[in-house]
């Protein structure tokens, strides 16, 4: 018994592989944090509780790890809410610690205290009260193989500040290790077959064709079958942008060229699909196309989601069996006329504009080409929330999975400044660009002074507008007119002054490809301004607005 309950904490965590925490210390978690200091395990001070879940969630995204965020009891865990719910939507292993107060003043009105494991319920896998000393062992690795565990997201624990007193004489349990079970073979030949007999079938790959490392497996399908591939927001990189059968992205709320292909399809074979960010109703509206659906877990009931076939099982292992069955019986040949097509309407699409040298507004077409030709293929971008979003995610495509970090299953506010904290931690060698907007930005602005103190080498660029610019356009788009959405902005060179980073502000079009370069080639962090032309925004409604699908 010469341990706390703390200590003990701390020992599981560096058994289960964890090297950083991010996060804000309390008095409540006082104890934890003191063993923290004592250990191997770094602690990274943020400025908020939500940049800390954002920074974690982020982390858990690019490397499959468990990320570990804290934070004290009361407005602590409630700052922390939003970044979890955001990282367990887009599905990152995340786990949450937050203290509390005492277990002999829980029943009753008692300062800061609030039932935070009820709070944590809706917007994580599991939420789990440490309530004596020697249960640390079984709930912290019951919380990281959960975390873990297809699909991954987000868990809780908390420890009360006299339980993290507490002595004892347990220790750690051996960290789990959860395989995934793969498809049964008589599934897989029947999948194989109605592959063969479809006409012009076409790929979704959703999240999890990221998530799973199933890309290697997915590319060799393509290569051998030439079958299209559209991607999900957060599936971008699942096959190269430069081969032939990359379709681009699909997931836009107004109807896209990408529907020409999905409309085409006489059979559409979804890969880690996740309903949480295109919903079936936007592609598969009549509920007449013919589905298999493959991921870890069956289905989603959804009247426009019905599958002909559903595999559960390993992503990866499903796909490298297709594979065998290809070597053994031949590719089959397809009718994918309207997919290249598709492709090159696509790429004139990216075209346009992304030469322009204009003065003043720049357009998004040119920043988002000006980006992909400033980072390598195995640079990361991170996108926030706002107009840039679909701008970037229509424009901007990927070399490599998980190169391409965007918020869209939560879909909240204020993640690329946080995540490309967490980026720069998780991936030194390469070069890392936070692309968020005006509002966006602000949002997590006082982690500019974690950023500075970490000397993190990143790039955040700003597409300023001064408006809530996504909520303009869709309300110009539905009702021909928009709300008061304005607002003012600090002067942006001063702020990057004031916190001890980089900046430079950009408006001409012609310099934006050597600003960006400057910034990224600077040791630490630096931040670019872009006045962004958004009435492309309503152009590009206007002109999709024309596209014929009855053809």
């Amino acid at each position: 018994m010469t341990q706390t309950a703390a200590e003990l904490f701390v020992k599981c965590l560096e058994t289960e592989g964890v090297e950083r925490i991010y996060g804000v210390p309390g008095e409540e978690n006082a104890d934890f944090v003191l063993a923290l200091d004592k250990s191997s395990i770094d602690l990274i001070l943020t400025r908020h509780e939500q940049g800390a879940a954002f920074m974690a969630s982020t982390y858990g995204r690019l490397t499959g790890k468990v990320g570990v965020c804290l934070g004290t009891l009361g407005p602590g865990a409630t700052n922390l809410m939003t970044g979890v719910a955001d990282g367990n939507m887009d599905r990152a292993p995340l786990l949450v610690i937050t203290g509390q107060g005492a277990t002999t003043r829980q029943h009753k009105e008692s300062h800061q205290v609030m039932n935070v494991v009820d709070m944590f319920r809706p917007v994580t896998k599991w939420s789990q009260a440490v309530q004596s000393a020697d249960s640390v062992p079984e709930i912290v690795a019951k919380a990281m193989k959960l975390a873990r565990t297809e699909k991954p997201g987000a868990v809780h624990i908390e420890l009360a500040e006299n339980i993290a007193a507490e002595k004892t004489g347990a220790t750690p349990l051996r960290p789990a290790n959860p395989r995934r079970a793969v498809p049964d073979e008589t599934i897989m030949d029947q999948v194989w077959e109605r592959i063969r007999r479809a006409r012009s079938p076409l790929i979704i790959a959703g999240n999890g064709t990221i998530r799973t490392r199933a890309s290697q497996q997915l590319r060799h399908f393509c290569d051998a079958t030439n079958i299209g591939v559209l991607m999900s927001f957060m599936g971008k990189g699942a096959v190269d942008l430069d081969a032939e059968y990359c379709l681009f992205t699909i997931g836009m709320g107004q109807r896209d060229y990408p529907l020409l292909a999905v409309e085409a399809a006489d059979l559409i074979i979804t890969l880690g699909f996740d309903m949480v960010e295109y919903p079936p109703s936007s592609w598969n509206g009549n509920g007449d196309t013919d589905i298999i659906h493959i991921d870890f877990l069956p289905a989603e009931v959804d009247a426009d989601y019905m599958p002909e076939i559903e595999v559960v099982g390993d992503l990866a292992h499903a796909l490298w069996m297709l594979n065998q069955r290809i070597k053994s019986d031949g590719a089959p040949q397809f009718e994918l006329a309207k997919q290249a097509s598709l492709r090159q309407t696509m790429l004139a699409e990216f075209a346009e504009h992304a030469d322009d040298d204009t003065h003043g507004l720049i357009r998004p077409q040119k920043a988002v080409a000006d980006i992909r030709k400033v980072l390598g293929p195995d640079d990361i971008l991170l996108s926030g929330v706002g107009a840039h979003k679909m701008w970037i995610a229509r424009h901007y495509h990927c070399h490599e999975p998980g190169t391409c970090i965007i918020s869209n299953g939560f879909a909240s506010m204020g993640m690329p400044l946080p995540g490309a904290i967490a980026a720069a931690i998780a991936c030194p060698e390469r070069k890392i660009l936070g692309v968020a907007g005006d509002g966006d930005f602000l949002m997590n602005v006082q982690e500019m002074e974690t950023a500075r103190r970490l000397n993190s080498n990143i790039t955040m660029l700003i597409w300023e507008d001064e408006s809530y610019g996504l909520i303009e356009w869709k309300q110009q788009q539905e009702f021909g007119t928009h709300t008061d959405l304005g607002f003012g902005n600090p002067d942006w060179m001063l702020l990057a002054q004031s916190f001890g980073w980089q900046g430079a502000r950009c408006e001409n079009a012609a310099d934006l490809l050597p600003t960006l370069q400057t910034a990224l080639d600077h040791k630490g962090p630096s931040l670019v301004v872009i006045p962004i032309d958004y009435r492309e925004n309503m152009k590009l409604s206007q002109r999709l607005g024309e596209i014929d699908f009855s053809s």
